[in-house]
């Protein structure tokens, strides 16, 4: 399981574009990186994925964290996951029926990955899915804080990239 692990966390990097910078990896179950947020002070948005010995089921975890004390930020952060939430709840009721699996409060997300039952995935389409779903949350939350005075309209941008997203096929686990 480690070399596979390895594996997938080497094919997730490769996927990663310049805006996320890779930081030392605490061990070899998880890969963190981290990427930019134009906002007041420069804070920066940590993703860290973890993978699990089983590649069936519940196969690993996104936590998203972001360092901050600013009030205006923990706020607006706190409103894009409950709309996010929204989305992937309405786009994938029928995959996930008690809801995504999911928990978020203030600035902490973090979202468990499942392979579809009986699928056996390869290393390439976990890697895949889980580096697709890095960068849709990352450019969502972007495009969210792009026009942060205007939050209904942010949502309506970011709704519309996720389903162009879903319709393109890629597996989100």
């Amino acid at each position: 399981p480690e070399m596979r692990m390895r594996e997938i966390f080497s094919q997730i990097e490769q996927l990663m574009d310049s805006r996320f910078q890779l930081l030392e990896q605490p061990s070899e179950a998880m890969m963190t990186v981290k990427s930019p947020l134009k906002f007041k002070y420069k804070p920066t948005i940590k993703y860290s994925v973890e993978l699990f010995r089983s590649f069936e089921g519940c196969v690993g975890r996104l936590k998203i964290s972001f360092r901050t004390q600013s009030s205006q930020l923990i706020n607006a952060i706190g409103d894009f996951f409950n709309a996010w939430r929204k989305t992937e709840d309405k786009y994938l009721s029928e995959v996930f029926r008690g809801g995504v699996p999911w928990e978020a409060n203030y600035v902490n997300f973090s979202r468990d990955f499942y392979a579809p039952d009986h699928t056996g995935l390869s290393d390439r389409q976990i890697a895949e899915a889980i580096g697709s779903y890095i960068n849709l949350i990352d450019e969502c939350i972007k495009i969210y804080f792009d026009d942060i005075e205007n939050p209904k309209a942010s949502m309506e941008k970011i709704e519309k990239k996720y389903c162009d997203r879903l319709k393109r096929g890629i597996i989100i686990l």
